[in-house]
Order: C-alpha cells, then structure tokens, then sequence
C-alpha cells in the first residue's frame, strides 16, 4: 500500500456508482434493466479523480525536495471526494 498523506486511502466504487445513479420511475415495466444517470456527477466524479491519479509533484530548483505543495486542484478534489465519502479511510 501506499501512504497519502500519512494515511491510507480507498475509492469506494460502491459509493461512486450510488453517486451518479439516478432514481427511476416505475412506468409498469417490469424487468426494466436501463440505467440513468447524472451527466453533471459523472463528469465531475470523473474529472476529480482524474485529478488524483495525475497528480504530479513539482520539484521548486530552490527548495528541492521540501517544495511538496499540493496544488488547489488536488486539494479540492481531495476533499470534495471525503466529504461525499467517496474516498475513505483504510
């Protein structure tokens, strides 16, 4: 495993797909097996944890190593996906 933030952490699958799923109205069909979901969450979803899987750490010649800034995009998606528990504790 690989330690974030001094933590350990999952992407609960179960939690994303309950996320953008939408609730659908029974007409009488039965048996129904169609699938909606929200374009807007899904595009997000997918765009935050595009966000980071890539993200990439960018060394400053000055400091060196101690420049480990994360950058805002990183950080929002981060914890946007905790508060929605989509990325969780291990």
């Amino acid at each position: 495993m690989l330690s974030i933030l001094n933590e350990y952490y999952y992407l609960d699958l179960d939690k994303m797909e309950e996320l953008v799923n939408l609730p659908t109205s029974s007409d009488g069909e039965s048996g129904s097996t169609e699938q909606h979901i929200s374009i807007l969450k899904y595009d997000m979803l997918k765009i935050m944890v595009d966000v980071l899987l890539s993200e990439s750490e960018e060394v400053d010649e000055k400091l060196g190593p101690k420049s480990s800034e994360l950058s805002i995009p990183f950080k929002l998606a981060f914890n946007t996906l905790i508060n929605k528990k989509i990325i969780n504790k291990y």
